[in-house]
């Protein structure tokens, strides 16, 4: 199944504003996706509209966020219920530095519904880093009923390599890397690509193809879901190298 599990919306600061939601499904759809996760930054707050989209647009939905960890390492967080997510996202909004947030400086942080409408803004600023160490996220987001991917492994930014200098071993159901076979050390853990999209035409730029066994596809396909442990499997089958 054609998968993308790293993407924003309008909801992150460094997000555009033209990246809705809809926008992103609709793109998605374009493109042939069929699993896909929306990840703002240390937010779920966008999760209902995309819910809803995904179903009209018959995408299956993971709900998650972009964490970012103490150490400044940005980690894919991914649930595969909206009432999870938003569990987790409860968590994460209180460790937090209560740093205002400033639009014209920092970006806008827009909550919409399905129809591109505002309902909100979150006022404190989501690019921070948490008070949560990367050795801590990991059992923690697993105790919420997630699974964790660092993100972007091989950037020379906001990833393991660029904040500790290693990819560090911990919980992690995958790797995700923006080329293939990364110019890193990746531990044998499976690999996969993420589009990161900010911007409309970013979405679908590095979605990848994740096995999926044939009669759980047709399952998932049916129902409009898939859960995390044939995720996980099917992340176990990616390449190693």
């Amino acid at each position: 199944m054609l998968a993308d599990l790293h993407n924003h919306s309008c909801l992150s600061p460094c997000g555009s504003l033209d990246l809705s939601p809809r926008v992103l499904v609709e793109q998605a759809a374009k493109k042939g996706i069929e699993i896909l996760a929306l990840t703002d930054h240390n937010t779920v707050a966008n999760g209902s509209a995309f819910k809803k989209l995904c179903a009209r647009y018959h995408i299956i939905p993971l709900f998650g966020m972009e964490a970012t960890t103490r150490e400044e390492v940005h980690v894919l967080c991914l649930f595969d219920t909206l009432e999870q997510a938003l569990g987790w996202g409860e968590q994460v909004y209180a460790l937090l530095p209560p740093i205002p947030n400033d639009p014209e400086r920092l970006g806008d942080q827009v909550i919409v519904n399905e129809d591109d409408e505002i309902e909100g803004e979150i006022d404190v600023y989501l690019g921070s880093a948490l008070d949560l160490g990367l050795d801590e996220i990991g059992p923690l987001v697993e105790s919420a009923g997630g699974l964790v991917i660092p993100a972007h492994v091989d950037r020379p930014a906001f990833s393991m390599t660029s904040q500790l200098g290693f990819v560090s071993p911990g919980p992690w159901s995958a790797l995700e890397c923006v080329r293939l076979p990364p110019a890193v050390d990746t531990l044998g853990y499976p690999l996969i690509t993420g589009s990161d999209a900010h911007y409309p035409e970013h979405v679908g730029r590095r979605s990848f193809d994740l096995p999926v066994a044939a009669e759980q596809c047709s399952e998932a396909k049916a129902h409009g879901r898939i859960s995390l442990s044939v995720i996980r499997t099917a992340l176990s089958k990616c390449p190693r190298s």
